[in-house]
């Protein structure tokens, strides 16, 4: 069993839109994190994950998310699982708690067209 507390998390600015509360993983195969989106990320473009699933949950706000060219809105109290490779932005004013397995990783992130 593992506990970190909010003294052992930082906050990163991922892009203007992307604000991210986050641990050091403790374990390879998952990690979270709390993510503040006020916009669009990518700003232009989309992002997909080599490796990971990722499994969002809407603590509050709304948007959308566009997976593979699919639009899907979301709310507060829904989940969204994004699976690896699949190409995505997200649009909205939302906090989501976000958990990666295997844990996110910055080079597993990519960015494309």
């Amino acid at each position: 069993m593992n506990i970190l507390h909010k003294k052992d998390g930082k906050t990163i600015k991922i892009s203007n839109s992307v604000t991210s509360f986050e641990y050091k993983s403790v374990d390879d195969s998952i990690n979270g994190a709390v993510i503040e989106l006020s916009g669009r990320y990518p700003s232009e473009g989309r992002v997909f994950n080599e490796e990971c699933k990722e499994l969002s949950f809407v603590i509050k706000g709304s948007g959308r998310v566009v997976v593979e060219g699919k639009e899907y809105r979301f709310s507060e109290n829904d989940q969204i699982l994004i699976n690896p490779n699949e190409k995505y932005y997200w649009e909205g004013v939302a906090t989501l708690f976000i958990s990666c397995a295997p844990a996110w990783k910055p080079e597993q992130h990519k960015k494309t067209t």
